[in-house]
């Protein structure tokens, strides 16, 4: 058996309670307080157990918080699943549901999500379900506001006399 780690004690067992109860993860309170039982006296396993890990991961995070202090405390992001398009591809999209669709070459006066559901298949060869576009949508930074419909063949001439009061032309 090695020597027993050391946890810095530049920061006393008080002060890691005191930030343990202004954290918001628990996770990170848990660990922090269990480090404030270390430096309390109390023995590696009852401070572990005490937080609801086991011995060998409170030594992982007394290293870590050695290392990097309160902010090693904290879970590393984890990269996740990749995406299905590329950035370059996820940016032609947004280019495409930025500029709108073309009526007579789309269909649609508007995007809805089963059109862009479409629209990514055939352009992109990519399948998605309506879920999976919408949360595409959102991450590329769009929102699902929509413009007031206009009729294409509305007459703005008309519209301005009547929002001026004066009567229309008959």
């Amino acid at each position: 058996m090695g020597s027993p780690l050391i946890v810095r004690s530049d920061l006393e067992a008080a002060e890691l309670r005191r930030l343990a109860r202004r954290e918001r993860d628990g996770r990170v309170a848990a660990r922090l307080i269990a480090l404030a039982n270390v430096l309390d006296g109390m023995t590696r396993e009852a401070a572990a157990r005490a937080a609801g890990m086991d011995r060998q991961t409170l030594r992982d995070w007394v290293i870590r918080f050695n290392a990097e202090s309160v902010d090693g405390l904290r879970d590393q992001p984890r990269s996740g699943r990749p995406a299905r398009m590329p950035e370059g591809q996820q940016a032609t999209l947004k280019a495409i549901v930025l500029h709108g669709p073309d009526p007579e070459r789309d269909g649609v006066s508007t995007w809805r999500i089963v059109d862009l559901c479409r629209i990514v298949e055939e352009r992109f060869g990519v399948t998605y379900r309506e879920g999976g576009i919408r949360s595409l949508i959102k991450s590329l930074g769009l929102s699902w506001q929509k413009t007031r419909p206009r009729h294409p063949k509305a007459d703005k001439a008309a519209q301005e006399r009547f929002k001026k009061g004066a009567s229309p032309a008959r």
